[in-house]
């Protein structure tokens, strides 16, 4: 029958273009290292950071992630001044995306490697807030900021569109994984269960706030993204989902509208959908299957 084969194909050019846009053109290379290299890994195969960093959860998850790490003034005012996110909003997906990959199911050197990549860019960002406070990249309590909200994040998204939530075992579980990479990237004492989590994320309350770069950058990644116009409509849905990800403070303090009666009618079934729609259109193709590259 020609239909399930026509389906096939449209899955398979779909999941191939999404891969392509967000792993470049170094995808599949750097999909065969990491899922064909023999050795032993960080996290094994029953660890909970596989199935959420595995889950098409992670596109709305990492969106949320960087609207709330804005909030911190010098963790933004890096970004600002070094990450070239705008220059190469691409580029700098295809790094985290890759980097993601690597330290989640990649060999343990190939892992520690991504990990020391890393430490050695932070060394060199350095500079100057917009209210005279000094930065660095390297900065411990930077680092922590950036990691607790990035895991707070992915794990909201994942327990909200995930195809398989975690229990409270596997949300503990997939902080204390995170922990790991933390630890490796040079964070001291990262939290180690959602308990501990939530209580990182309130002692560093005090030192948030949305500056007008913060503003900028929510505007950019929310209302003119640097993709193609038939893209922009799934975009928006996406957008719309990690905006009610956030808490309610750090939505209002970038002035970001909520609606809670449009979110539970509207938006969260159709970010259900998209993540559904994504998650069976990156599924391992035949072809992958055949040649390894899964």
């Amino acid at each position: 029958m020609r239909l399930p084969t026509d389906l096939g194909r449209i899955r398979d050019r779909t999941g191939e273009a999404i891969f392509s846009r967000v792993a470049g053109p170094e995808g599949p290379a750097n999909r065969a290292h990491i899922h064909g290299t023999p050795g032993p890994r960080w996290f094994g195969p029953d660890r909970p950071v596989r199935r959420v960093h595995g889950d098409a959860s992670m596109f709305t998850g990492g969106l949320a992630a960087l609207l709330l790490q804005s909030l911190h003034p010098l963790a933004m005012a890096a970004v600002a001044g070094h990450s070239g996110f705008r220059g190469d909003p691409w580029g700098r997906l295809q790094r985290t995306s890759t980097f993601l990959a690597v330290t989640t199911y990649g060999p343990a050197d190939s892992a520690q490697e991504a990990c020391d990549r890393v430490r050695a860019v932070h060394e060199s960002v350095r500079g100057t807030a917009s209210d005279g406070r000094p930065y660095h990249a390297s900065d411990p309590h930077l680092l922590c900021w950036v990691h607790i909200a990035e895991v707070d994040c992915f794990l909201r998204a994942h327990q909200r569109y995930g195809a398989r939530p975690l229990d409270d075992a596997g949300c503990d579980g997939y902080v204390a994984d995170m922990a790991r990479i933390a630890t490796a990237l040079g964070v001291p004492d990262p939290p180690t269960d959602r308990a501990g989590l939530e209580r990182r994320l309130a002692a560093y309350r005090a030192e948030l706030r949305a500056t007008p770069e913060a503003r900028d950058t929510a505007r950019y990644l929310l209302l003119r993204p640097p993709i193609p116009w038939p893209a922009r409509l799934p975009y928006a849905v996406l957008a719309a989902n990690a905006v009610t990800l956030l808490p309610g403070w750090a939505s209002r303090a970038l002035r970001l509208p909520r609606v809670p009666v449009a979110e539970n009618l509207c938006v969260r079934p159709l970010g259900t959908a998209l993540t559904g729609g994504i998650r069976w259109a990156m599924a391992p193709s035949r072809r992958q299957a055949r040649t390894g590259d899964g």
